[in-house]
């Protein structure tokens, strides 16, 4: 188990070399010009100069990217042209608020991903088969945009169950219970989708497992129903493994449409803002976050996946 994790973290290590190179070669080429950006287009040519060198766009693009990385192993991203603050001190809070929110959209895919899975393979030839394929088929096929308006439209402006956007009220008690108020709308929008795909997966491995000869053996030991669907849905649970770890890289990344309809401050909203800016320092710090995060999201799934699965160890 240790050799397949050094091995998981030694390919890691380009990885993140490589998404590092790509990501500030993209964004520095993106058009348009950020000095113009933060000072506007009638500054002069000498505080245009001045800027320029002091945020280092008057140098090669390797040298700059060099120095960056040299700053970046050791915590330090740059400062924010539009704000004047570290990268890493607008960030981290950011990161925060997004996590918070990725927690809660994947308690919801998990949930209702096993629950509807776990049905439509308990009755392969029922009604309840139909009735959780046609609810994950919905799920995903429903554009994220609609589905997000229309809760807005019915929970918050037309009933007034819930808050239409932010994290606390702000006349309000506030603590968990405000907070937890702001999370329901964002968090099921942006649920949605992984959800489906989730239970579409584990329905499938659940009712390879529930007809393989496995399930057959344990009824003839005389196992009861429950029994059975235990050691069968551990079985299944690569799978589920595997596609739960793929969303949940989805939705760190693919929050950023939620956060900024429900004016939720985390990572999406915050480089949203920081690509309208032209922030480049931020914007090249907040996907090289997003980037690690992706890859360590995906080690914990490898080393899950080989803690319940021993053959992918070798």
């Amino acid at each position: 188990m240790t050799r397949f994790l050094l091995r998981r973290l030694l390919l890691a290590v380009p990885t993140l070399l490589g998404v590092s190179a790509v990501v500030f070669a993209t964004v520095a080429l993106v058009p348009g010009d950020p000095v113009t950006a933060f000072l506007g287009p009638g500054a002069p040519a000498e505080a245009r100069q001045a800027l320029a060198e002091r945020i280092g766009l008057d140098r090669p693009l390797p040298v700059r990217y060099l120095d960056w990385l040299g700053h970046a192993l050791t915590g330090d991203l740059g400062t924010s042209t539009s704000t004047q603050r570290p990268v890493a001190a607008l960030l981290l809070p950011a990161l925060g608020q997004t996590l918070t929110l990725t927690a809660a959209a994947f308690a919801l895919v998990l949930l209702g991903g096993v629950l509807l899975g776990t049905l439509g393979a308990l009755r392969p030839h029922g009604w309840t088969r139909r009735l959780s394929g046609a609810a994950a088929t919905l799920a995903v096929s429903a554009p994220q945009y609609s589905v997000a308006l229309l809760l807005t439209a019915v929970l918050a402006v037309h009933w007034r169950l819930l808050p239409a956007g932010g994290t606390h009220d702000a006349f309000g008690p506030g603590g968990t219970g405000d907070l937890l108020r702001h999370l329901v709308l964002p968090a099921t929008a942006a649920a949605l989708v992984p959800l489906g795909l989730t239970a579409k997966v584990h329905r499938a491995a659940l009712s390879g497992v529930l007809a393989s000869d496995l399930a057959d053996g344990l009824r003839a030991r005389g196992l009861g129903r429950a029994a059975v669907l235990r050691h069968c849905a551990h079985n299944a649970s690569p799978a589920l493994l595997t596609i739960g770890g793929l969303q949940l890289a989805y939705l760190l990344e693919g929050v950023v449409f939620v956060e900024t309809l429900y004016a939720w401050p985390g990572l999406g909203r915050l480089l949203y803002d920081a690509l309208t800016a032209r922030d480049l320092p931020l914007v090249q710090g907040g996907v090289l976050l997003v980037a690690t995060a992706f890859v360590g999201v995906n080690l914990l799934v490898d080393a899950a996946h080989a803690a319940i699965d021993p053959r992918v160890r070798s």
